[in-house]
């Protein structure tokens, strides 16, 4: 990246350039799916607003999947991730980084970046066009590819957004207070362009990046607006975003979607990720707090943009896993909705294993060879296999019941595994575990709920 940075700097980037005086000044190289589900989110957000979410291999995601893309691929992109989220809490503790009415949008499956995020649309710039973006709660800094994108743009669906075309659209100097953000937001620094606009790096675990220009704009989220959104114009675009336009950010930081809408929606945001063959929801603001059961978010000095909460308990057809309460704490927990296969405490994994390997095995499944990091895998499909239920259970009594889909995972046509594997220095509850579930992060009121049946 030091290399990247190096062609930025010279660079500049005015409203109304032509793109080839942009690319000259750069100096660089040259419906119906949904709406069923979106009635389905407003009555459960009755007064935010809403979009539809697609799963990232869903045929209905705007976004369409990478063909050639096989699940062993995910699993090491999601392998990557986690590593990234270990390492960025580990980097937070060496440095001692304490950071310290609604809206709504469909959700649908996304493949890397691109292979765990759920795909939504926004609109942005006046006039507004439509876009197709990865939601990932555990990034701060949304982007999108601009033209004229002269250093390297992933392949897209349509057009890269032309800042040009809008009548709104402003790069941010340096000297903005969003530049100084940036360090927070990224973990990397801002650069400055000699003409003096602010240059952001945003950098994924997977070695997927994005580098811009900061800028700001009207963005379009359903029906409501909102003027001088805050996000990365994007020139160098490279990794695993599957087909989409960009990224919005939904983590606890000034820059995210979510603060930047929370003054005129409220600090709040629920979801309903779906599975390949249904679509979700994403809403901003205000819902009905009594479909909902909370468990506290949990305050922490390794990173307060993240979505710390506490897993209190686990069971396997009705049976308390055999380990201690602090088995449980024993590394800290994250809710997230960029990783796939939830990551749990290393004993508390393990008994997991053997509990759904006894249960199964008890009633006629014969093991199989472990597949990637999966290493409780059984011989045959999903549907055809006998699964016991399994529960996550919360601090303060809410929980995750969760039916076989949530449990187990086909890696193949002859192979089903169990959905988890053991942690690192974090535990994470993924997004396989929170599928079709509605699941509302209450920013103001510090706390996450849970409500099944969230996608129809």
């Amino acid at each position: 990246m030091k290399k990247l940075f190096l062609l930025l700097l010279p660079c500049c980037f005015f409203l109304g350039l032509t793109a080839a005086a942009a690319a000259a000044d750069f100096g660089v190289r040259s419906g119906s799916c949904s709406s069923k589900f979106l009635d389905k989110a407003r009555h459960l957000n009755r007064s935010g607003v809403h979009v539809t979410l697609h799963h990232p291999r869903s045929p209905c995601s705007p976004a369409a999947p990478s063909p050639d893309l096989d699940f062993s691929a995910i699993l090491n992109h999601d392998a990557a991730r986690v590593l990234s989220l270990d390492a960025r809490l580990d980097k937070s503790a060496r440095s001692s980084l304490a950071r310290p009415s609604a809206v709504a949008a469909p959700l649908s499956p996304g493949s890397a970046v691109g292979v765990g995020n759920y795909v939504a649309r926004i609109g942005l710039g006046t006039p507004s066009r439509s876009f197709s973006v990865l939601v990932d709660t555990g990034s701060s800094l949304s982007w999108i590819q601009c033209s004229p994108c002269r250093v390297s743009c992933h392949p897209q669906v349509g057009r890269p957004f032309d800042p040009a075309a809008s009548s709104t659209y402003h790069p941010l100097p340096c000297s903005a207070a969003a530049c100084d953000s940036l360090q927070e937001a990224t973990l990397n620094p801002s650069a400055c362009s000699h003409s003096g606009v602010c240059i952001y790096e945003a950098s994924y675990g997977d070695s997927s990046f994005s580098v811009g220009y900061l800028s700001e704009d009207t963005l379009t989220f359903s029906s409501a607006s909102l003027p001088g959104f805050v996000y990365g114009c994007g020139q160098d675009n490279e990794g695993l975003f599957g087909r989409s336009d960009g990224l919005i950010g939904l983590a606890r930081n000034r820059l995210s979607l979510l603060s930047q809408f929370a003054p005129s929606v409220g600090n709040s945001f629920a979801y309903c990720l779906p599975t390949d063959s249904s679509a979700g929801y994403l809403s901003l603001g205000s819902y009905d707090s009594d479909r909902f059961a909370f468990t506290p978010l949990q305050s922490s000095t390794l990173d307060d943009t993240l979505y710390f909460v506490r897993l209190a308990g686990v069971s396997v057809a009705g049976q308390a896993l055999s380990v201690s309460e602090a088995s449980y704490s024993a590394a800290p927990t994250i809710i997230d909705s960029g990783t796939v296969i939830t990551r749990l405490p290393r004993e508390v994994y393990s008994s997991l294993s053997a509990a759904v390997t006894a249960a199964m095995k008890g009633r006629g499944a014969v093991p199989a060879p472990a597949f990637s990091i999966l290493d409780t895998c059984f011989r045959g499909s999903l549907r055809r296999l006998a699964v016991p239920s399994v529960e996550m259970v919360f601090q303060g009594g809410a929980a995750l019941r969760l039916a076989a889909a949530n449990v187990m995972i086909d890696v193949d046509e002859a192979t089903t595994c169990l959905a988890f594997a053991p942690a690192g220095r974090v535990a994470i509850i993924g997004n396989k575990q929170q599928e079709t579930y509605s699941v509302v992060y209450d920013v103001g009121r510090s706390r996450v709920g849970f409500a099944a049946g969230g996608c129809g």
